[in-house]
């Protein structure tokens, strides 16, 4: 890509990709992997049909900013016990569950998709806020977390930056006992 066209591709998402990315796009050949590219939709990664373009710009909660406010958010989960019919259940479980889809959304707020692994395992880049240039794997699919991506899970566990992670397989990158 060229630097016009990553700058127009920012300019369109709200963000400013981390500079390891950037350099990749600039850099890597006409039809590598991980690349954002121009659609009839605009600028998207190809694959991800998930992203919520209205929180690319939100900074990237790291997942343990949000344990207690998703321990709140299954404990208020409407029980059909506590109301007088099915429809009115059924209107506050519905009410309930669009809250669930937004906060799950936001849990992936500020990163763009890598790569899709299948049976809803992802690795994710980080792109705006503190860990911006980060991966982190997302495991929602059987554990409800998303983990960093990291070289050194012993000592720590620091996620790994987009050009430690490019080259190598995000499952070799997991924590141990994972996959």
């Amino acid at each position: 890509m060229t630097e016009d066209e990553v700058a127009d591709a920012e300019r369109e998402l709200g963000v400013r990709f981390p500079a390891e990315y950037r350099a990749y796009l600039r850099d890597a050949p006409d039809g590598a992997a991980h690349r954002v590219v121009r659609t009839e939709a605009g600028w998207r990664w190809p694959g991800d049909r998930r992203l919520r373009s209205d929180l690319l710009a939100v900074p990237f909660p790291h997942p343990d900013s949000y344990v207690e406010a998703d321990a709140a958010l299954c404990a208020r989960e409407p029980l059909a016990a506590d109301f007088p019919d099915d429809a009115a259940y059924g209107a506050a479980w519905k009410a309930w569950d669009a809250e669930c889809e937004e906060f799950e959304d936001w849990r992936t707020a500020g990163a763009m998709l890598l790569e899709e692994h299948g049976c809803g395992f992802a690795t994710l880049l980080v792109v705006t806020g503190p860990l911006a240039g980060t991966v982190w794997w997302d495991g929602r699919a059987t554990c409800d977390r998303i983990v960093p991506l990291s070289l050194d899970h012993g000592g720590g566990g620091e996620p790994v930056t987009f050009a430690e992670w490019l080259g190598r397989g995000s499952w070799d990158l997991l924590p141990p006992g994972w996959g």
